[in-house]
């Protein structure tokens, strides 16, 4: 590729990248959502984190796990165990890395 066509490529891509992430700033009013949007956009992130949590708990080299031994999986029961006890994100990641830590630096899990 010459270096105008480089150039080319990475102002369009800026320029989609602006577009779509001003998309809401630009109207002079707010967008109505139906309700049903509003009720669904409420679990947009926890979907998204269960999208990146579960694979990286459950999976080891694209591969389902094999055994419950693994220091992901007990600390991520750990952790949820802890949660659902308390109710509490600090607590809960702080017993979750206590139970991951020693199993996967102490024995090697």
């Amino acid at each position: 590729m010459s270096a105008l066509e480089i150039v080319l490529v990475i102002a369009g891509l800026a320029l989609i990248s602006l577009l779509t992430r001003s998309f809401f700033l630009l109207p002079d009013r707010e967008l109505p959502l139906p309700d049903w949007v509003g009720r669904a956009l409420r679990y947009a992130p926890l979907a998204a984190l269960v999208a990146i949590v579960v694979p990286d708990v459950l999976l080891t080299q694209g591969r389902l796990l094999q055994t419950v031994a693994d220091a992901r999986l007990l600390g991520a029961v750990a952790a949820a165990s802890y949660y659902f006890w308390r109710r509490g994100i600090l607590g809960t990641i702080v017993v979750g890395m206590l139970v991951f830590m020693p199993l996967r630096i102490g024995l090697g899990w």
